[in-house]
């Protein structure tokens, strides 16, 4: 079963990606995840990628496509994945296709912007281990280093205000466009996000288990 998770940033569609690899036992591909352990690394794509990431903006496809490519091609996806941060356009999704890659369902968790605004401004993460933390939602132990490594958290710098305002932009002015392409394919269904996120999650495997019992 091969699963996309849509949403603006900071709807939670990361959280429903692991939530959902955990219960399907297939792996989830964060993009996102990916893209910042390759900027950690110092490479010239990473380089480039953070770059990109820092000012709000989407990393061009050439790099997103390759570092895809590349993972779903691993025996542990031979069972399934779940994309989370891929395709961001339609272009991309139609690079998908091309690729021969196919998707059974995507699933749009649907948050507004002010709610998001809010979210991503309590976000910390480990500049050390990557491991990631909300003030509200989920605080470490402590609620200033991390629970994994002791390291001092930090607010990303895409998580900044401005950061996020532009980055909500590109949202709806290249990715929410996916919605109506996959809504043509017969593929979206849509998850509107609640307070607490183990509701979000109840509602998300609602569509899961109805998918998987209409035999699609």
């Amino acid at each position: 079963m091969n699963i996309i998770f849509l949403g603006g940033p900071g709807a939670g569609k990361g959280t429903q990606a692991e939530n959902a690899s955990e219960k399907l036992k297939i792996p989830a591909i964060s993009t996102g995840v990916i893209l910042r352990e390759e900027a950690a690394s110092g490479s010239e794509r990473g380089i480039k990628a953070k770059s990109y990431m820092d000012s709000g903006a989407l990393v061009p496809d050439e790099i997103i496509i390759d570092i895809i490519k590349q993972r779903v091609a691993k025996p542990d996806c031979a069972g399934g994945f779940i994309l989370d941060g891929f395709p961001r356009t339609v272009p991309q999704a139609e690079y998908l296709e091309a690729a021969g890659i196919n998707i059974d369902l995507v699933i749009d968790i649907d948050v507004s912007d002010e709610r998001i605004i809010a979210r991503m401004g309590g976000r910390r993460s480990c500049p050390n281990c990557g491991a990631s933390y909300h003030v509200d939602y989920k605080p470490s132990r402590d609620k200033k280093s991390c629970d994994v490594c002791s390291t001092e958290l930090i607010t990303r710098d895409d998580d900044r205000p401005e950061v996020v305002l532009k980055r909500l932009k590109t949202y709806h002015e290249q990715t929410a466009p996916l919605k109506q392409f996959y809504v043509s394919k017969g593929k979206l269904k849509t998850v509107i996000g609640q307070e607490e996120v183990a509701d979000t999650t109840r509602l998300t495997f609602e569509v899961i288990n109805n998918f998987k019992q209409s035999g699609n």
